[in-house]
Parts: C-alpha cells; sequence; structure tokens
C-alpha cells in the first residue's frame, strides 16, 4: 500500500515539468508552441549535467574527433529538435491537419499505393530521426492509415499523454512484447499497414553494424516482410527549412533476401541520413549499450 502510494506521488511529481511547459505556451499558435518547447528542451540537453552527459557518450562514440564547441552545439540543436518533435507528437491530432506542408517523395509510396489497392498490408521501417509521425500523417491523409509499434512508459501520465498522441497519428498502437506482436502479425495478415522504428536498443537483438559500431538490433521487421511477402519501405521525415516542414522520403523497397541483410541495409541508410543530419536523431537511446 504505502509502495503503491509513493510510485504515485512520484510519478505525479516526474509529470510535473512537462505539463508545466506544455501549458506555459499555451494558446499561443502551434509553431510558435513548438518552438518554445523545442527551445526548453534544447537548453536542458546543452546545460544540464544529466541529459549532457548522455549525448556526449554517444556522439564521442561516433564521432570521437567532434571539436568540443560543435559537439555542445549539437546537443543544443538535437535537443530542440527532439524538444519539436516530442510537442508534435504529443499534439499529433493538430499536427495531423498540417501534412499539407509536407512534401512528399520516393518510389515507395507507389508500392504502398500498389499494396493497399491490392488490400494487402505492408511494413514501413524508420528511426527516431526528423519527425517520424509526419510519415504516417502522409500516408492517413492519402488513405493509408498505418498503425505503430511502440514501447510502453513507466510513468502512467507520460503514458497517457503519449498514448493518446501516437494513436491520433494512426491505429493500432501495438505495444512491444509477445501480446502486442501476436497482435501485429494479425493486422499485417488482414492487410493493414504498420510503421517500425528499428534505431532502439533491441535485448534479444544480432549485433549488427550501425554507424559504425556494434548494436543489438531487432530482426522482426525483416523476418515477417519475409515470412508474409508484404513489403518493407524505409520511410523518413526531415525536419527542413524554419523546422515546420518535413521532407518526407518513401525509398524503394528493401530487396527481399535474408533477415540479416535487409535490417543491415536499413541500418546503413539510416546511418547514412544521420550523418547528412546528425541534430535530427536522437542521441539519447543508448544505442550501443550491453552490444
Amino acid at each position: 500500500m504505502i509502495s503503491r502510494l509513493f510510485n504515485s506521488i512520484w510519478h505525479h511529481i516526474r509529470y510535473i515539468p512537462l505539463l508545466s511547459a506544455l501549458s506555459i505556451s499555451r494558446g499561443r499558435a502551434f509553431d510558435r508552441r513548438s518552438r518554445a518547447f523545442g527551445a526548453l528542451v534544447g537548453f536542458v540537453v546543452r546545460y544540464f549535467p544529466i541529459a549532457r552527459s548522455r549525448v556526449d557518450r554517444e556522439l564521442c562514440q561516433v564521432y570521437p574527433d567532434m571539436p568540443r564547441a560543435e559537439q555542445l552545439e549539437l546537443c543544443r540543436d538535437m535537443g530542440r529538435n527532439m524538444g519539436r518533435t516530442l510537442f508534435e507528437i504529443l499534439h499529433c491530432a493538430e499536427f495531423q491537419t498540417l501534412h499539407s506542408r509536407n512534401t512528399v517523395s520516393g518510389p515507395g509510396l507507389e508500392a504502398l499505393e500498389e499494396a493497399h489497392a491490392a488490400g494487402k498490408g505492408a511494413i514501413i521501417v524508420s528511426g527516431h530521426f526528423g519527425q517520424w509521425e509526419a510519415i504516417r500523417s502522409t500516408l492517413k491523409a492519402r488513405g493509408m492509415e498505418t498503425g505503430a509499434v511502440y514501447r510502453p512508459q513507466i510513468n502512467r501520465h507520460y503514458e497517457r499523454r503519449l498514448f493518446a498522441g501516437i494513436e491520433a497519428g494512426g491505429k493500432p498502437i501495438l505495444a512491444t512484447g509477445k501480446i502486442g506482436t501476436r497482435a501485429l502479425v494479425r493486422h499485417i495478415r488482414e492487410g493493414g499497414f504498420i510503421a517500425i522504428l528499428l534505431d532502439e536498443k533491441y535485448a534479444d537483438g544480432v549485433r549488427m553494424p550501425f554507424l559504425g559500431h556494434p548494436a543489438l538490433t531487432s530482426l522482426v521487421a525483416a523476418q515477417l516482410a519475409l515470412k508474409y511477402d508484404l513489403p518493407m519501405i524505409p520511410a523518413f521525415g526531415t525536419r527542413t527549412g524554419d523546422g515546420t516542414q518535413f521532407d518526407v522520403e518513401f525509398d524503394a523497397a528493401i530487396l527481399p533476401s535474408d533477415s540479416l541483410t535487409m535490417t543491415q541495409d536499413f541500418n546503413d541508410n539510416l546511418s547514412a541520413r544521420i550523418h547528412a543530419n546528425p541534430d535530427q536523431w536522437y542521441w539519447m537511446l543508448r544505442r550501443w549499450k550491453g552490444a
């Protein structure tokens, strides 16, 4: 009883900073609120030691020779972009109405349209890069609602807000784990689309190169694509201009071969995009831990 009460109070306390930050700018235009929240997160990542050290550790892994001043600037810019991304996800219903800003390209979109017309499922793979919800927003606007796989949050207040935001982008929303996997299989076999972020550490994954270093990587997306003969389409929503527009690219489907080769193709694709725009990837995933 005491333990549950303590946990409940602690969940409230940890949620207060986010709630306060989201409430301060209430009433302003969407883009102004997004920029303000991004600036706040950028400040925290740049100047708070715990957050900065977590980013530093990952950056030093990939860019060991990066000058300190450049590293700190990247910390701040990454924080700004990730803050804006989080704000847009938490307000995803409003974000969905802005899909006309997106520049959409790539052969993968035609492949998805063909699969949808044929009543066939598809797997869209991406990472914590740019604004991944711009991908589902683009597909939903074209009549191809796409579900998502997500990792549940421990804090129930974060969980409630985050789940509601992700769900606004498209259903179904499936939690990681055995139950979620069974629902995922049922969904794609029935002709549904699903989006999976493949750049998180997966404890039971395979050690594969990512940004030049071994990282525990899930093969599930490729395995499902092969087993059920589904297109596996890499897609990315790169933030452009003043940060309110997105270049949504649907790459050609990864050629069917084996799960290791297909997943490595995706890793190489995402790695190249991160090198081109390092401030748009979330450098706090502890991607190489345990590998």
